[in-house]
């Protein structure tokens, strides 16, 4: 369940316009025909953007400078959060968009392009290492969080979306450390002390792939029936890492949970950059997109 106070902590950043409250914060309505950014230059067919509204929004916080591409739904505005955090996991954008414009509410997509377009990690820094958009939910950087989560709707589930590498370090992970050494981090094969796989069973599409996983997230000493849309998402035989949450790591999901926020994060392979492999991909995650919102959000339309 959503809790209000939170909610209302967020509905003061009004991002259609710089809100005086927040002189901070620079908000761009743009077109998103001339953006030019890898996403959007995939998108020049005026019909991808036709009921939606798009703004950039730029503001500073600590070390890191960030931008951030938000996209909403003007014709129905009371849909999920979408948010792709990662500017280089390109199918991430691609589903995002598509759920957008289906499902309504609005997408928040980061944008590394500041200092490198497409990458994943956040280098328009003024010192220390890059920053990782999805390890930036921390107590101390709260405008990061409230810029984020602005648009977060009563009623209305937060959705991640993401892309991975195949595999996973088999030397982390306590099981199945015969299987073939991988370059990514997600999978159903992977388990340690805080991600726990339910796999699929029938492993029917789009489950057939390790690295095609949804996320339950909990707190510790809870059930993981707690987490959201857990239970239906186990007996409808999708690929669940269940996270259990001890303290937080900065990522959303954790945020969400530590903060009674409903929250759904989809994985699928990164298939590449070529068109099949980002349909590949859109199609996946939209699959599963629609599966658990008729399950666990049937208000969303």
């Amino acid at each position: 369940m959503l809790r209000l106070p939170l909610l209302a902590s967020l509905a003061w950043l009004g991002l259609s316009s710089a809100s005086p409250a927040d002189p901070t914060t620079r908000v761009t309505p743009v077109d998103p025909l001339t953006v030019q950014d890898d996403d959007f230059a995939r998108h020049r067919d005026p019909a991808d953007w036709r009921g939606l509204k798009v703004s950039r929004i730029e503001f500073r916080e600590e070390r890191a400078a960030w931008r951030l591409w938000r996209i909403a739904n003007v014709r129905h505005p009371k849909g999920p959060l979408w948010f792709v955090p990662h500017d280089n996991e390109n199918a991430g954008f691609e589903a995002g968009l598509e759920a957008v414009r289906r499902w309504g509410g609005t997408l928040i997509a980061v944008d590394a392009g500041i200092a490198e377009d497409g990458a994943r990690m956040n280098n328009a820094v003024d010192y220390g290492r890059p920053v990782d958009p999805n390890r930036n939910f921390d107590t101390a950087l709260p405008g990061y969080a409230r810029r984020i989560l602005a648009d977060l709707r009563p009623g209305m589930p937060i959705i991640a979306l993401h892309t991975n590498a195949p595999g996973f370090d088999t030397a982390e992970s306590r099981c199945n450390q015969s299987d073939p050494q991988g370059s990514g981090v997600i999978s159903i094969r992977y388990c340690d002390d805080t991600l726990i796989p339910s796999p699929s069973q029938r492993r029917a599409w789009p489950w057939d792939d390790d690295d095609t996983v949804a996320f339950a997230t909990y707190r510790t000493g809870a059930s993981p029936s707690t987490a959201f849309c857990r239970d239906a998402m186990v007996g409808a035989d999708f690929n669940v890492v269940q996270e259990r949450v001890v303290a937080s790591d900065g990522s959303l999901s954790n945020y969400a949970v530590l903060h009674g926020l409903d929250y759904l994060n989809f994985e699928t392979l990164d298939r590449g950059d070529g068109a099949a492999g980002l349909a590949e991909g859109r199609k996946r995650l939209l699959h599963i997109i629609d599966r658990a919102l008729s399950m666990c959000a049937p208000n969303v339309r």
